[in-house]
């Protein structure tokens, strides 16, 4: 099984975060992975994106210009990466600030009210824990104790105490998923 992955938004969206705590994970489970960041030289408000992949064979390259799985959480990155996605693949998106939803019909498409659903657990920063809760409901790659492994490894110890919010958040994505198609 190998699973390659692009999570875009923008940067604050907590987008390498969620792909960092993916790769941590996939090592919690002995698989092999490559977690390859690109963001711009503002950060904050700027487009930022990951690649992740995750496989039980050795990665040959971590350069990857189609994939298994698109994570879309804002409009400028649903222009770039929807036709990215191969065919009889999934893109998982947030709608919030998407004005032009994903029209293809060769791929399985999802969304996940991420921003509203963290702005009605009372933290917005749950966001990108939301949408892989949901990401990890459509595509079970790792397991949710590894999830929660790879968080304690990706968090820095003095947010130990919002794992059990973030796990929470997880689960609150897993539930609440629209198929499109």
């Amino acid at each position: 099984m190998t699973e390659e992955i692009i999570i875009a938004g923008f940067g604050g969206q907590g987008v390498l975060s969620m792909g960092k705590i993916l790769a941590y994970s996939g090592i919690m489970e002995d698989q092999e992975v490559s977690w390859m960041p690109s963001y711009g030289p503002e950060m904050r408000g700027g487009t930022a994106n990951v690649t992740v992949i995750v496989s039980d064979e050795r990665i040959s390259s971590p350069t990857l210009t189609k994939f298994d799985t698109a994570i879309i959480l804002n409009q400028q990155s649903m222009d770039k990466f929807e036709e990215s996605v191969k065919p009889g693949g999934v893109l998982l998106y947030d709608p919030n600030g998407i004005t032009h939803h994903p029209t293809r019909k060769d791929i399985e498409i999802f969304k996940v009210e991420g921003a509203r659903l963290a702005a009605g657990m009372g933290n917005t920063k749950i966001f990108n824990m939301v949408v892989l809760g949901a990401y990890l409901k459509i595509k079970p790659i790792v397991k949710l104790d590894n999830v929660v492994k790879g968080l304690k490894k990706s968090l820095p110890e003095r947010y130990h105490n919002l794992i059990p919010l973030n796990i929470e958040a997880i689960e609150t994505g897993m539930e609440h998923i629209d198929k499109i198609n």
